[in-house]
């Protein structure tokens, strides 16, 4: 149980401050470069975080999923409120950031479409990203309470 805690601590934690980043530094940059630089920053820093950050969110998930199997009953939901909102940034990756980052990252950014100021990606992926960092934040503190009430 110990290895489980920890590497849901770690991969939970990782994936937590990755997300933070783009919310304090990523999205706030994003958003103050003119279109044709934002789409080709976007394109630099589209894949960095892959495999990394899927495979952060898999492994804490996974490990909520068996700690909610094996841990204490006590602590047993903190853990499975943890891995919903893992499922949840999971969907919202998957459903809403992954779409939008990959139309971004295809678009040419020497010929921006026409109506570029209506269709514009960043907020709605800025909205979108703040969401599931919520949630990842969120289910790093549930597994901190969770492991602090096993000592």
């Amino acid at each position: 149980m110990a290895v489980l805690i920890a590497a849901a601590l770690l991969a939970n934690g990782l994936a937590a401050g990755v997300l933070m980043g783009t919310v304090l530094g990523g999205v706030p940059l994003l958003l103050s470069l003119p279109p044709e630089r934002y789409l080709e920053t976007h394109r630099f820093l589209a894949n960095r975080y892959e495999p990394f950050q899927p495979l952060c969110m898999l492994a804490t998930l996974a490990c909520d999923v068996a700690l909610v199997a094996v841990g204490p009953a006590g602590v047993r939901p903190l853990f499975a409120a943890s891995a919903l909102l893992i499922l949840g940034v999971i969907a919202i990756s998957a459903g809403r950031n992954v779409p939008i980052k990959r139309w971004a990252i295809a678009l040419d950014p020497a010929h921006l479409p026409g109506e570029w100021s209506d269709i514009d990606p960043r907020r709605r992926w800025a909205r979108w990203n703040t969401i599931r960092t919520a949630a990842a934040v969120l289910a790093f503190a549930l597994n901190v309470l969770a492991a602090t009430l096993l000592r």
